[in-house]
């Protein structure tokens, strides 16, 4: 059974502390704070001992499920230290409960979603002090669950470790928030109907690295995914949702269980929608995409992601056209995105749907 939300949350404090890196040197992943937090799951005790101590390593059995079957998923959001020196989860409840989705799509056992907001609390408040004071840094929280029963044999696991590490981090592209060239690919495809496409679990990011590859050979930063079946449809781009402007009119393609249920790209089509414009959420084939950047009428284009926020996109391959979009610039309604949400994220601007939450830092012993 799911853990109650009134469960207590033990703190054990490192004693080594580490020194934290400049804001200057930020990249992306490559530092990681004093604390994690922990929890297991047994078949017939449910989830229990949720807690935060000291990072360190995992250590598993060869035989560990997860490691042959591959019953792993995770999330990803960020904690943002404004000028007024708060620190803001954003969007942390639905986070929570799209890590519930992606357990229930590999046959993990769900958690209750208020304890797993607790979890990103807790953590964030034991390393309140590595979340990073430079306009542009943040605390990336990485919640991740994995199998752990020691067996071979392919059945759901009856054992799991739930853990969420963090992160200070800069900006997720090198260029920072600057147009970046795209290849839609028909030779590899990422999802399938019926898979594990709406799902933030690891195989699929090992399913795309291949094409990314290709697409870095060739010069691009990222891949536009098309649909598994005719090849034609666009699904997503790289690690994000993708969102493009025709005319008046802003397309995204539907969820229908191959495209993640981005928190971004909710974000943006909410404030979209607030501030009147026309949203679509249908189907598009590349071919239509193709004919507007050849015509004019592709305005805009843009991927929506927790990493990046919004990263506009300057150019598109498709097998031998390339089409510039905007003239390689950054549009209007690109830059406007950006700043709106960045703008909450840092506790700039109002909040009116309520997307984020202060965390305190720890009272003093």
């Amino acid at each position: 059974m799911p853990s109650s939300p009134e469960t207590t949350i033990s703190v054990t404090r490192t004693r080594t502390p580490q020194r934290r890196p400049e804001d200057a040197s930020l990249s992306f992943g490559k530092a990681f704070t004093d604390h994690m937090f922990l929890m297991e799951y047994e078949e017939g005790r449910g989830w229990h001992d949720p807690r935060v101590v000291p990072y360190g390593s995992l250590t598993m059995d060869p035989a560990t499920s997860v490691l042959h079957y591959g019953q792993a998923v995770f999330d990803g959001l960020k904690a943002f230290r404004g000028a007024d020196g708060q620190v803001r989860l954003f969007r942390a409840q639905r986070h929570a409960e799209r890590l519930n989705r992606s357990c229930a799509a590999l046959c993990i056992p769900e958690m209750d979603a208020d304890l797993i907001r607790r979890s990103f609390e807790a953590i964030v408040a034991a390393d309140h002090e590595w979340v990073p004071r430079s306009p542009g840094t943040s605390l990336y929280i990485r919640p991740t669950v994995v199998a752990t029963e020691v067996m071979l044999g392919v059945h759901p696991a009856h054992r799991y470790t739930y853990f969420v590490i963090c992160s200070p981090v800069g900006s997720y592209y090198k260029e920072g928030v600057k147009p970046v060239r795209i290849l839609a690919t028909d030779k590899y495809v990422r999802a399938v109907q019926g898979g594990l496409g709406e799902a933030k679990t690891a195989a699929n990011y090992a399913a795309s690295l291949s094409a990314q590859r290709d697409a870095e050979r060739q010069g691009y930063t990222q891949v536009l995914w098309l649909d598994a079946i005719e090849r034609r449809w666009i699904d997503e781009v790289g690690t994000m949702n993708i969102m493009l402007r025709i005319g008046d009119e802003v397309i995204t393609p539907p969820l229908g269980g191959t495209i993640l249920d981005g928190v971004t790209r909710n974000s943006a089509l909410t404030l979209m929608r607030d501030w009147g414009l026309t949203v679509s959420e249908r189907r598009i084939a590349i071919e239509e995409v193709m004919r507007a950047g050849q015509d004019g009428s592709l305005r805009e284009m843009w991927g929506t992601g927790t990493a990046a926020v919004v990263s506009p996109v300057g150019e598109l391959g498709y097998k031998d056209q390339r089409i510039v979009i905007g003239g390689g610039q950054t549009g209007e309604l690109t830059q406007r995105l950006y700043d709106a949400i960045t703008a909450i994220q840092y506790g700039r601007a109002p909040d009116p749907h309520g997307w984020t939450s202060v965390v305190e830092a720890p009272v003093a012993a």
